[in-house]
């Protein structure tokens, strides 16, 4: 076993003194092995130098201090053979990502970092960071979100009771539900159907690293070192998050634990998980701004232009101005059959529930003042806003939140048994070197 380094050398170098292989032939070969083998496809060596370069790049910028490439590298390879597996699953179903989707997230990137398209690839460009590497990561990403959503989100439900009992869990915790944690995290997994045996040994290991932790060892290296959860790679670390959008098992921890306190291990069908209490802060009450407005709508169509619908509305607003009713006028002409028997009255509005040039408008008008005839995908419209408003809609949005946020969590816990069960169930074989 340990000759076959030396003996696959002097194989090379037969080969380079009778002129079979160049050196650099030799040395694309070495880029170019395969890895891992994992069901029909494989993983080349030279993908994942690729990746292992700009992982250690974004863990460099964050001061993470870096444990052993070799380490790195078997982490690495994990989430690729991962990222395989689901990749395989998805083109058996016909997922993809077109370029049109790829295109949009891009600029939704882009714009969400206050930057240009072309500005946001010169930075990529900059960082070493290949415009193409990129859009392949992005695709990934889509294809793997679609797959999840397809077989693990669409199983996933959640009843008004679990909404009740979380806000009153919340309710019973005081100012905790005002507050966000992040929190830093480290999983040491079993395997699926794991033998007493195996739990036992893994609750062993994790219990040690768990010590060492609290000894002083680094949290953030040992997570790119050990931790077996979706995050390692950026250090364990989940971001900032509030306590109903932290798992169940975690909830009533963090709660008595202070600021760098580590907690560990913890059970759960996924293996044994490692915690850290990185910081805490507050956030504020949710409030929103609503409009009570009215309208009258004139349709076009193959009778009425769009200069015939402005006319009529420009004749509708003088009536207005010299007193007629608002009401009666609506109910007469407007062709918005919904509001036109309420006397066009839309009644109290929050933002973003209008069409864009609707709202625009709308933002702008002085209370009780006509707009000019404004064209949406609807037609024209004639505007008054009548009362405007801010209301404390933090009830309301903390039952909305709490929905989507217990179906987070359980789609997070679910998609972690997920990943694991098709990982044990996948033929691989990995291929690399010490």
């Amino acid at each position: 076993m340990h000759h076959k380094p030396a003996k696959k050398l002097l194989l090379l170098l037969l080969l380079v003194i009778t002129g079979l292989i160049t050196p650099t032939q030799i040395i694309a070969k070495e880029l170019d092995r395969i890895v891992a083998i994992v069901e029909d496809g494989v993983i080349l060596n030279s993908e994942l130098e690729r990746k292992l370069l700009s992982v250690k790049q974004k863990l460099q910028a964050k001061n993470t201090q870096l444990p052993p490439d070799s380490i790195i590298r078997r982490q690495l390879l994990e989430r690729m053979i991962l990222t395989k597996i689901q990749r395989q699953m998805a083109a058996r179903g016909g997922i993809t990502a077109d370029n049109e989707t790829l295109q949009k997230a891009v600029m939704r990137i882009a714009e969400g970092n206050g930057m240009t398209v072309q500005e946001f690839r010169k930075t990529l460009d900059q960082q070493g960071i290949s415009y193409e590497d990129f859009l392949n990561d992005l695709r990934n990403e889509v294809i793997l979100n679609r797959l999840r959503s397809s077989i693990v989100d669409r199983n996933i439900k959640v009843s008004d009771h679990e909404i009740d009992r979380l806000l009153e869990t919340q309710g019973k915790h005081g100012g905790n539900q005002q507050a966000e944690f992040q929190i830093g995290h480290i999983l040491i997994a079993t395997p699926e159907a794991a033998s007493p045996s195996q739990i036992q040994q893994t609750r062993a290991r994790a219990e040690e690293i768990t010590q060492e932790l609290k000894n002083g060892r680094d949290f953030k290296k040992t997570a790119v070192s050990v931790s077996d959860g979706g995050q390692a790679l950026q250090g364990g670390e989940l971001g900032w998050r509030k306590l109903e959008q932290l798992p169940t098992l975690f909830a009533e921890l963090i709660l008595k634990m202070q600021q760098d306190d580590i907690e560990g291990p913890i059970q759960s069908p996924s293996g044994f998980h490692i915690i850290k209490l990185l910081n805490i802060r507050g956030v504020q009450k949710h409030m929103i701004s609503q409009t009570r407005v009215r309208h009258i709508l004139i349709k076009t169509n193959d009778l009425v232009s769009d200069e015939d619908a402005k006319k009529r509305l420009m004749d509708i607003k003088e009536r207005l101005e010299s007193g007629e009713d608002f009401s009666t006028l609506a109910r007469a002409h407007s062709d918005d059959t919904s509001s036109a028997i309420k006397g066009g009255e839309l009644g109290w509005v929050s933002q973003g529930v209008l069409v864009k040039p609707f709202q625009e408008t709308m933002n702008k008008l002085p209370i009780g003042t006509l707009s000019e005839p404004v064209q949406t995908q609807f037609g024209w419209h004639l505007i008054e806003v009548q009362e405007r408003k801010n209301r404390d809609n933090t009830a309301e949005y903390k039952r909305n939140k709490a929905r989507e946020l217990i179906r987070r969590r359980k789609i997070e816990e679910e998609n972690e048994l997920w990943l694991r069960r098709i990982r044990d169930e996948a033929y691989i074989e990995i291929r690399l070197e010490e």
